[in-house]
């Protein structure tokens, strides 16, 4: 985290506090030894994993009133892991990944910022079918789909690391690729939901996209 500029913040879920150390601001830039060049992400898109955005807080504000149970879940393209963090404080069986080489730095410092045993991790891509992570019950994840490309890798990823009864929640921003990913799980036995968040007013702008439930 050298070089870097960052924030701490505290986000309430109720009477439940996540405290997150983030990155200042969408300018912040750290790369000296190409590690994330390397894995083709820019310097443009480097900050992307670092702050809070809007789905991520739609996502975090759901789940917190979702009754899990025992499920095993797992966040895909967690980022600040938000959503994590929540569950960590519940004692939820969590797992985290992405594909960005700073954020499992980040998630360590932040489980522990909270004062809860470190979420596991793993950093992968969707299209890399050499992680360990297993089958889950329930996945996450907010504003994933910022390519065409990224519906199969996601729906791939997806339909490897799912059990044969499994729940997808995703939040969507409103990037026109909602359909196109309900279509690929299709394939995978997924039926599939859209709905508006209910209540938004921690929000600072009106939100344009929706929730979307994936079951089978």
């Amino acid at each position: 985290m050298t070089n870097l500029r960052l924030r701490y913040q505290t986000i309430e879920f109720g009477k439940t506090d996540i405290h997150l150390c983030t990155l200042r601001n969408k300018q912040e830039f750290h790369d000296p030894d190409g590690i994330a060049e390397e894995l083709g992400i820019s310097s443009a898109t480097w900050p992307i994993f670092g702050v809070v955005w809007p789905s991520s807080m739609v996502l975090a504000h759901h789940i917190s009133n979702y009754d899990v149970g025992v499920k095993r879940v797992l966040e895909v393209g967690c980022g600040t892991a938000l959503s994590s963090l929540l569950l960590n404080k519940r004692d939820v069986d969590i797992t985290a990944t992405d594909y960005h080489p700073e954020v499992g730095t980040f998630l360590t410092r932040n489980s522990e910022l909270n004062g809860d045993a470190v979420i596991p991790y793993e950093r992968t891509g969707w299209g890399d079918n050499n992680d360990s992570l297993g089958r889950f019950d329930l996945i996450i994840g907010s504003d994933l789909l910022y390519e065409d490309q990224h519906i199969d890798l996601l729906a791939n990823f997806i339909g490897e690391h799912s059990n044969s009864a499994c729940e997808v929640i995703i939040v969507d921003p409103g990037r026109g690729r909602k359909n196109k990913l309900a279509k690929k799980l299709l394939e995978f036995g997924y039926v599939s939901t859209f709905f508006k968040p209910e209540h938004t007013d921690y929000l600072d702008s009106n939100f344009k996209g929706f929730i979307l439930k994936f079951v089978r």
